[in-house]
């Protein structure tokens, strides 16, 4: 006679539910985001291994699901890409944080960082209604390991009329 009790069939059912449903719920944290064009570079992964856990002091990295990305808040207050278009000539305001220059485009409650003169660019979305450009002083460590490409950012009284 079998003395070993099996569990039952609605025992081992619920048990792979469990573990189902704990699976799922991990990855309903990633933000969704698309990758920018130059995303695989090396020195974006360089870049991406540096950012901060927490932006403005208070916003948590989060999980993404594309390749040299990063988003922080919950819901989300900055977004990362690495790998955008590399910009070469802009009229938007230009100014320099720890040695890594960036473009500044208002757009209402959103505000669009990129950096100038590094290759590949980075871009940082702030939400201004939640946060400040403290992000981009805590992501520009990071940033600064991107190699520069020769631009920089010019005083208005250095370009020719």
């Amino acid at each position: 006679m079998d003395t070993v009790r099996r569990p039952s069939r609605k025992i081992a059912i619920v048990g792979v539910l469990v573990t189902l449903a704990a699976g799922l719920t991990g990855c309903t944290n990633a933000v969704a985001m698309a990758p920018a064009p130059s995303a695989n570079a090396a020195a974006c992964a360089a870049a991406q291994v540096r950012l901060p856990e927490t932006v403005d002091t208070k916003f948590a990295l989060r999980n993404t699901n594309a390749q040299s990305t990063a988003a922080w808040g919950d819901p989300e207050v900055a977004l990362y890409h690495c790998g955008v278009a590399v910009p070469t000539v802009s009229d938007l305001p230009c100014f320099s944080l720890s040695g890594v220059d960036w473009i500044r485009d208002d757009r209402g409650d959103r505000i669009v960082y990129t950096t100038f003169g590094r290759s590949p660019a980075v871009q940082v979305v702030i939400d201004s209604t939640k946060t400040t450009n403290q992000v981009v002083q805590d992501v520009t460590d990071a940033v600064s390991t991107l190699p520069k490409d020769g631009h920089e950012c010019l005083d208005p009284s250095d370009v020719p009329n």
